[in-house]
């Protein structure tokens, strides 16, 4: 299949009328949408096993399986693994609102009005790829349209960032933590052909080693499907965060994946397609990682098709003012954050300060000094307090005892005490503590129940 259909959405119609579904497909395809039609609940069933949809048309009444046990079965705490429109003749109020309450997007009824249908497909796969960009960009707090700076290092980069959009290939993007690899990569996604398909962030380093295979490559079990990572980013882009820090094993299966463009859910028995831009980025040397026997050469190679280094902030300092003002006024339009301006005596002590946090330090000294006083002006003397406050809690804040740890167990360590800290300040929601960290509540409850924690137990 070529990448120009994969990039156009997959619909799943499940109706048992032969006159509906040969229509809705029809028209569906005269939008250009990739329709997949299927009679009944099993083959319902079989399709969505197939290939993850982008949308599915659900009808209600089917002779064998009804439309609300499938959105039960779909349905993953509450909410769907993709936007479903569901149809019936026979609506009722109570059938609406069960539908509703399972996760369905919205409910038509028959007979069926094409413009009203294209008009929700329009907006259901538009919400749903809002949905999915926002999960994404909760790390990053606010979407960054395009790197910021006027630097000539940084003018460089868009400009090398725009050119290899063009092209399907696949990227490696290095730098320091901090550095912004991910608004760059989020860059070329938006340049790119596939714009129109999902971003999926993984952060390779926060997935549990006995889980990453789960959570790339999905499951089925007992005709349950939970669509992992690269289906998800299926006709976009997968973006490996820390790609470095994947376990030798799991390494090997995506190298086969990504070989063959296929794989197989765990548990699964049938070969899943997929075909998507792979963007991977890296803190640490992998030439040193492939020699010290850490990381696949085969791997290596595969991802290392177009490189992009990204510098650290102390090699563009002349875009530290661009920067501060930038998220000076970020912080004040989504944060409601009183309006306050550098004096010159600040903005030069932060022109040539070394910046070993990057442009994310930066970004948390801004919104610090933003929350801790309303006065007009940030004074020499609070930036000066501000950094060595910073500096001392990096010198002196980490328990020493994570030093003597594997480097799994002090990661373990550091994320259980993380997420114990942010639950608390939750007040024990488990709701408020998936916002506030930028994680789906169902890879939450994953990874607590990795980490040994017990929910109701520490809500104590």
């Amino acid at each position: 299949m070529s990448n120009e259909v994969m990039n156009h959405p997959y619909i799943l119609v499940v109706d048992d009328e032969p006159d509906i579904r040969g229509l809705v497909q029809e028209i569906l395809e005269d939008e250009n949408y990739v329709v997949q039609v299927a009679e009944n609940g099993e083959m319902a069933r079989r399709a969505r096993r197939d290939r993850r949809p982008d949308l599915v048309l659900l009808d209600i009444w089917m002779p064998d399986v009804d439309g609300i046990t499938l959105l039960k079965e779909w349905s993953e705490d509450g909410t769907l693994p993709f936007p479903v429109i569901v149809m019936s003749g026979h609506g009722t109020v109570e059938t609406a609102v069960e539908a509703t309450r399972l996760g369905a997007y919205d409910f038509i009824e028959k007979p069926l009005s094409l413009a009203k249908l294209l008009l929700t497909v329009e907006r259901a796969l538009e919400a749903d790829n809002l949905r999915r960009e926002n999960i994404g960009l909760r790390r990053q707090s606010y979407n960054v349209i395009e790197p910021v700076g006027r630097s000539d290092a940084m003018n460089q980069l868009r400009e090398q960032a725009r050119r290899i959009a063009q092209h399907d290939t696949w990227i490696l993007i290095s730098g320091e933590a901090g550095s912004g690899k991910e608004t760059f990569a989020r860059y070329l996604h938006k340049n790119s052909a596939r714009s129109s398909g999902a971003f999926v962030s993984v952060g390779v380093a926060a997935i549990a080693r006995e889980n990453s295979e789960l959570e790339l490559f999905g499951s089925e079990q007992n005709g349950n499907v939970r669509y992992g990572m690269l289906e998800q980013a299926n006709g976009g882009v997968l973006y490996l965060d820390d790609i470095a820090d994947m376990d030798i094993q799991t390494q090997g299966r995506l190298t086969s994946a990504l070989a063959s463009g296929s794989f197989l859910r765990l548990g699964g028995r049938e070969q899943v397609n997929v075909n998507m831009r792979v963007i991977a980025a890296t803190r640490r040397d992998i030439e040193k990682e492939v020699q010290a026997g850490n990381f696949r050469e085969d791997l290596y190679y595969q991802l290392n098709v177009v490189p992009l280094n990204i510098p650290p902030l102390r090699d563009h300092h002349e875009d530290v003012l661009d920067l501060l003002n930038y998220y000076v006024d970020m912080f004040v339009a989504h944060e409601k954050l009183p309006y306050r301006h550098f004096s010159v005596a600040a903005q030069n002590r932060l022109m040539n300060y070394n910046w070993p946090g990057n442009i994310k330090e930066l970004k948390n000294l801004v919104q610090r000094l933003l929350i801790l006083s309303d006065a007009d002006e940030i004074s020499l003397a609070e930036v000066d307090a501000s950094l060595s406050q910073t500096a001392g809690s990096e010198a002196e804040g980490i328990p020493s005892s994570l030093f003597d740890m594997k480097f799994r167990e002090a990661r373990e360590q550091f994320e259980r005490d993380y997420l114990l800290h942010q639950f608390h300040s939750c007040g024990g929601s488990v709701g408020k503590l998936s916002a506030q960290v930028g994680m789906e509540r169902t890879n939450l409850y994953r990874k607590l129940r990795a980490l040994g924690i017990d929910v109701k137990q520490a809500a104590k």
